[in-house]
This record gives structure tokens, sequence and C-alpha cells, in this order.
């Protein structure tokens, strides 16, 4: 026997609208079946069409998102991240044991050339001594060094003694060039406590390290000792100038402790420069002609 054909809600075809009305689960007595089914349409008709728009909107006007915790797709670009802070702004947190130690040796040279500049100022503990260290940096100038070496070459008759004071010439001009060109390398400030109140200064001298002084001392009094016949107290006078020479340069508040020590070596090599290229009537007969001819 074939089956009854039935209707989309599961009725069969064949019953009357009456028993259909009239049935306890219908809509009109109140049943249960047919709220249950007027409850599952209106929430099918109120489901929301996805909106992509409408997401986004809800998605930005979300505390979560505004605060940037996580990415949303299709919500436009993305923000570029921060640029890298430079290299001087960054805080360096595995420093390294030659980092460490520089700094080191920079805080102590700054504090003990501090405490050693007793003549920076009149107001100093050493004031008063001011104006004879200041005619002790007269005495380490390099113009006064020039000149004297230049007069004495005119005045000099002896061949032997020309030669001397050739090289020594040399020596000082040698000894300019270099600090002139390391000052403008490094280019260290001098220390704040100092006075510019130098003798006949130039635009490098506006540099502290190497100091320039400590150079000459250095590079002059080993040439001296090697060239000159000297008793044993002119020996030890000239390596006591050279010495208080330098710490002058400190005292004055001119140079740090380092800008002084490195000056030194650099004028005791120095001279290493000046003996090995030693000029002389063999291998510069030019320069002495000329001289003989002035």
């Amino acid at each position: 026997m074939p089956s009854p054909r039935r209707n989309v809600e599961g009725r069969p075809l064949g019953t009357s609208a009456s028993s259909s009305s009239s049935s306890p689960g219908s809509p009109a007595h109140g049943g249960g079946g047919g709220s249950r089914f007027e409850f599952q349409s209106l929430l099918s008709s109120r489901a929301p069409v996805a909106d992509p728009t409408c997401a986004r909107l809800r998605a930005s006007e979300s505390p979560v998102h505004r605060r940037g915790s996580f990415p949303l797709t299709g919500a436009g670009p993305s923000q570029a991240p921060p640029p890298p802070l430079p290299e001087e702004d960054r805080m360096d947190l595995n420093p390294s044991f030659l980092g460490i130690a520089l700094r080191s040796l920079l805080a102590i040279d700054l504090w003990l050339s501090k405490k050693l500049g007793v003549c920076a100022g009149e107001s100093s503990s050493w004031g008063s001594v001011r104006p004879l260290m200041k005619l002790l940096e007269i005495s380490g100038h390099g113009i006064p060094w020039l000149l004297g070496t230049l007069y004495c070459l005119s005045r000099s008759d002896s061949w032997a003694g020309r030669e001397v004071l050739m090289n020594l010439l040399f020596a000082l001009l040698l000894d300019v060039l270099l600090v002139a060109l390391l000052k403008g390398l490094v280019r260290r400030r001098r220390p704040a406590h100092n006075q510019m109140d130098m003798f006949v200064t130039l635009s490098v001298d506006k540099y502290s390290f190497p100091s320039g002084h400590a150079t000459r001392a250095a590079l002059v009094s080993r040439f001296i000792l090697n060239h000159l016949v000297l008793a044993i107290p002119l020996r030890v006078l000239v390596v006591l100038w050279a010495f208080i020479l330098g710490l002058s340069r400190v005292m004055l508040g001119r140079h740090n402790v380092t800008d002084v020590a490195f000056g030194f070596f650099q004028g005791y090599m120095q001279y290493s420069i000046v003996d090995y290229c030693w000029l002389s009537p063999h291998n510069a007969p030019v320069l002495f002609v000329l001289w003989n001819q002035q």
C-alpha cells in the first residue's frame, strides 16, 4: 500500500485542516511543538548576514584590538614597527673588558688631573706659584726653541755645530707637525678648569691630546743628552727640567695626566726618527751648501 504524501511540515496530505488545527500540538492550542518551530524560525530570521565591514567596525571598537594585543585579518594594512634606536642611544648590557678598563682609566685620569690642577687659577690652593709655572711654560714652547735654533745656526762657524743644529731644527719641525696632526685627529678638549691664557696659541692648541710641551721636553732632553757633552749635574738638570715641565702642564690645568704621559712617550720615539734620518753633509749636502752660501 503506498504511503500517503506528506506536506512540507511533515503532515499527511490526506488529513483535514480541522483535525490539524484541533490537534493538541498545534499552535492554536499553544502546544510546545509549534512554539519550538516558531522560536527556531525566529532565530534563523534574525541571524545577521556575514558583513566584513561591520565585522571590522566591531573589531576596531573592541578594547582588546585598541590595545594592539593581536592583529586582525582584513583590518587594513598593519602599522610598521618602530625604527631601531641609534647606536649611541642603546644601553650596552654586556660591555667588554676592554671598554670597562678604558672607562675606568678615563675616570681616574680626569679625577687625578683635577686634583693636581693646583695652579689652574689665582684662587687655587697654589695660585701664588702660577706666574712661575707660566714662565716654565714659555721655556718649553715651540716658538722660542725654533727661533733660538735658527739664531744659533746662523752664528755657528763649524761643520759639526751646524750639523747638530740642523738636526735639532729638523726635530723641532717634525715635533710641531706630528703633534698638530695628532691633535687634529683626536680632538680631545682641554680640562674644564683650564684658562686659555697660554703664550702664542694656534687654532690646534684648543685640543689637549697629546701635550706638545711634553713631547718637546722629551725630544729636546734626549737630543741634548746624546749630542752634547755635559757634566752629570747638568744632565740631571736637563732631566728635571723635562719632568717638571710636564708636571706643570697638569698643575696649570692645561692638560690631563694621560696627555702628558703620552707626550713623553711620543717625544722619546720622535728622537728615534730623527736619529734614523740624521742629516749630514754626506746624505744631505744640498742643505749644508745652501746654508754656507747664505
